[in-house]
């Protein structure tokens, strides 16, 4: 996969290492010759000096065969203009903008050639009120752009779940184990298999599943912390 990065600051050098470390071809596009440079010393040709807002640019550094645009900026007006030329003029498939201001937020998305926008205020909130409300069920990673996740959480004592076949725990289509880990080994779960203490489950579920998900392998009431006065 061809990706074009636009923005050399901390955020595009990381996911620039991250994404040539997962083996595809990435480029940066950065204004600052310092930072160009920098980059070309440590990781050699994978910087290209100049506006990724210009579609000359773009042009240049083959945008046309592009898979993915990712525009990760500090100014929010360059990261929109830069996927509305990726998208109108070089039809590039995917385009990414990093969110500065959340002011700024309900500027990104398809009618401003955004496909996905990233608001790091957004996703704190997110995870904070998540993590709040799903107790000890931990997020493992998102999907399809933050609807579904896959989740995991141990089975204590006295949980609801216990002993049921996953058949007829009643979650909703939206919520399915995939995986319970038994002491140490890796199960692959039946509709007839049925969980035990200990055992830890991975889901794929979107909010609501998780939610149910929650209810049905929450300790009992009596054995749950009390909140702090």
């Amino acid at each position: 996969m061809y990706i074009i990065i636009i923005g050399g600051g901390r955020l595009g050098y990381y996911l620039l290492k991250a994404l040539i470390n997962e083996g595809h071809e990435v480029l940066i596009v950065e204004r600052d010759s310092r930072i160009c440079k920098t980059i070309t010393d440590e990781l050699g040709s994978v910087c290209f000096r100049g506006d990724g807002c210009e579609g000359a640019v773009l042009s240049e550094v083959g945008t046309g065969r592009a898979d993915m645009l990712v525009a990760v900026t500090g100014d929010d007006e360059d990261n929109l203009v830069a996927c509305q030329v990726a998208k109108h003029k070089f039809n590039v498939p995917r385009t990414i903008a990093r969110v500065n201001y959340p002011r700024n937020a309900w500027l990104f998305d398809q009618k401003f050639h955004v496909d996905v926008a990233l608001s790091q205020a957004e996703i704190l909130a997110s995870l904070i009120e998540e993590e709040m409300s799903l107790g000890d069920m931990m997020t493992l990673l998102k999907l399809r752009r933050g609807h579904y996740s896959l989740v995991e959480e141990k089975v204590p004592p006295g949980a609801k779940a216990i002993g049921i076949p996953i058949k007829d725990l009643a979650l909703p289509e939206q919520c399915v184990i995939a995986a319970i880990i038994r002491r140490g080994e890796i199960m692959l779960p039946r509709g007839i298999t049925t969980l035990e203490v200990g055992d830890e489950v991975l889901a794929i579920t979107d909010r609501p599943g998780a939610d149910q998900l929650v209810l049905l392998l929450a300790p009992p009431a009596a054995n749950r912390p009390s909140p702090e006065k």
